[in-house]
């Protein structure tokens, strides 16, 4: 049975499109074969982010409106060497009225008769007509934040229209699974007072934490060059969204990333060559 999740957050820039492709990527991987839809319509830049901008013919809106079937609109990713992958590009030039809840629908469903097992949706940041067509089918949601007060509390707002202007809240079924994703969280600035805690977040939210997510140069790096930063087993976000997808699908993984990596002074490093 396919799974479809939703990427969201209330606030911009908060790495959303990044958990996408990365999660979508790290699924993949795993032998699942996933999509990746981008619900920004007019401002699309999931194709950027994972190196197919090029190849984009045909897109969501033209799938929804009937000018073009999902084979057609699909791109299969080619970072990925299983063929498990697969794109489907928002709309440069339309409007986000667009997407009508009777076309959203019937793609989500042509998608799970394709036989995918994960739908990812990665959703505009905010709460206008994009954003509530990606929460609106979920089964499970994944809230991007940021550890920083209005990002939190742009969440917690998020949060609330899960709970519900949902298709599950709407006809009484079993609520959106929601898991938190923390990211560019700087353990040091948590220590000095300029970041939230993690612990702190998850007061204020009540949400499990799926995933920590280190600030990072290699997320930026990753996003130009069109290669999601999973692909890259030696940078730290790459892990720790590696650490995200494990969990997501059930493997209790110990959290890293999340406290001071204190280097050892020249004493300790004397004292611990001895005693090896």
């Amino acid at each position: 049975m396919s799974r479809v999740f939703v990427v969201t957050s209330g606030k911009g820039g908060v790495g959303k499109t990044t958990t996408s492709a990365a999660l979508a990527t790290g699924l993949a991987l795993k032998g699942f074969k996933t999509v990746v839809i981008d619900f920004d319509v007019g401002l699309r830049n999931l194709d950027l982010v994972m190196g197919c901008e090029r190849r984009v013919v045909f897109d969501f809106v033209n799938v929804i409106q009937g000018e073009a079937t999902l084979n057609q609109a699909l791109i299969q990713d080619k970072h990925v060497a299983n063929g498990q992958l697969y794109i489907l590009a928002a709309s440069q030039t339309k409007d986000k009225e667009a997407l009508k809840k009777e076309g959203v629908a019937r793609v989500i469903s042509d998608l799970k008769a394709m036989e995918f097992d994960f739908i990812i949706c990665d959703s505009p940041a905010g709460i206008e007509q994009g954003a509530l067509m990606a929460m609106y089918f979920a089964d499970e949601a994944v809230v991007v934040t940021n550890p920083e007060v209005s990002s939190v509390r742009d969440s917690d707002r998020i949060l609330g229209i899960l709970s519900s202007k949902s298709q599950r809240a709407e006809s009484g079924e079993e609520p959106i699974r929601e898991h938190l994703l923390i990211t560019r969280y700087d353990p040091a600035r948590v220590e000095t007072g300029q970041m939230i805690s993690v612990d702190d977040v998850f007061d204020v939210l009540k949400v499990p934490v799926v995933g920590v997510i280190p600030e990072s140069t290699d997320v930026i790096v990753a996003s130009n060059t069109g290669n999601s930063v999973i692909l890259n087993p030696e940078s730290r976000a790459g892990m720790a969204y590696a650490d995200t997808v494990e969990r997501l699908l059930g493997t209790t993984v110990p959290m890293r990333f999340t406290s001071v990596e204190r280097k050892q002074g020249i004493l300790g490093r004397l004292f611990s060559k001895k005693r090896g």
